[in-house]
């Protein structure tokens, strides 16, 4: 587990922005995550508008299914991202009070549960009101409801305004990051999580949609994939390890401690990332796939 600030998350997070589409129901979904705890991972991430709003309903099935399953997971959710809906409407953001307030109570009736173990703000919104934000976290963390909180996609500045209202540190800030998105190294997303103890959790890092095959790394999209993935297969062939189990340690190797998200309904996948936990990337080879990644060389 990685703790902090007393925040116990699985070394490696279970997505499930996938979930709906995938077919899993019922005793195949409760299956299917006692294989992930099975495995070591006990964190599930997801939102209140994945599989069109339906998503955390499939877990909160799961979880009248088998009573002790709840207890086993940590349920992290997002909101704040509303759909278009219907004629004239306009996808946007909204850290509102009253959206929040009444998607967190709709995701706990959805989820049959009384509590989530952390929220986040699904996207940063350029009309969020730090003061009235903090007023609603705390509020909800009074009141049980959720235990914990941490933001999506957040910029450094972002972050640090949040945070200077609040009188707890935030667990989290859920980030694009692997391979073919270097952004968090050299934005200072990464040193800021590390600065302030706070979980980057890192997603587009392994999924069901490979852009290159399933045995290999997904996401490496653009004019350097040839060379990230030719590396890749280089440094797996001299080591006894997949490709992808590479990409999840590259990402696992920096000194914040990212959690990676692993959007997958195949526990054959998870088994493998699982092991991919446990390994140690050599500093050289960390830079060579940083090289290869960016296209130059450290100067």
């Amino acid at each position: 587990m990685n703790a902090f600030r007393g925040a116990q998350f699985s070394q490696l997070v279970l997505g499930t922005r996938r979930f709906a589409e995938s077919g899993l129901r019922g005793g195949e979904l409760v299956a299917f995550l006692e294989g992930a705890i099975e495995s070591g991972l006990s964190t599930v991430d997801t939102a209140d508008v994945y599989g069109d709003h339906g998503t955390e309903g499939l877990l909160g099935e799961a979880f009248r299914s088998s009573t002790s399953l709840r207890a086993r997971l940590q349920i992290v959710t997002k909101c704040g991202l509303r759909p278009r809906l219907g004629e004239g409407s306009t996808r946007h953001y909204d850290a509102s009070r009253a959206h929040l307030v009444a998607q967190v109570e709709n995701s706990l009736r959805a989820l049959n549960t009384d509590h989530l173990d952390a929220l986040l703000i699904h996207r940063p919104d350029p009309l969020m009101d730090a003061d009235e934000l903090a007023e609603v976290f705390c509020a909800l963390k009074q009141s049980g409801k959720v235990r914990g909180f941490g933001v999506a996609h957040f910029r450094t500045c972002e972050l640090e305004l949040l945070q200077s209202r609040l009188p707890f540190p935030l667990l989290v800030n859920q980030i694009p990051f692997s391979l073919s998105n270097l952004s968090p190294i050299s934005d200072g997303v990464l040193t800021q999580c590390q600065k302030m103890r706070i979980s980057p959790m890192a997603t587009g890092v392994l999924d069901d949609h490979s852009a290159l095959s399933e045995h290999l790394a997904p996401s490496l999209a653009g004019d350097r994939m040839p060379y990230v993935t030719s590396v890749l297969s280089e440094l797996a062939e001299r080591t006894n390890v997949t490709a992808d189990q590479l990409a999840l340690a590259w990402v696992m190797r920096h000194p914040a401690q990212p959690i990676p998200v692993i959007e997958t309904v195949k526990l054959e996948r998870i088994r493998l990332a699982a092991a991919a936990a446990q390994l140690k990337l050599e500093r050289s080879d960390w830079y060579r796939l940083l090289e290869a990644a960016a296209g130059r060389e450290v100067s």
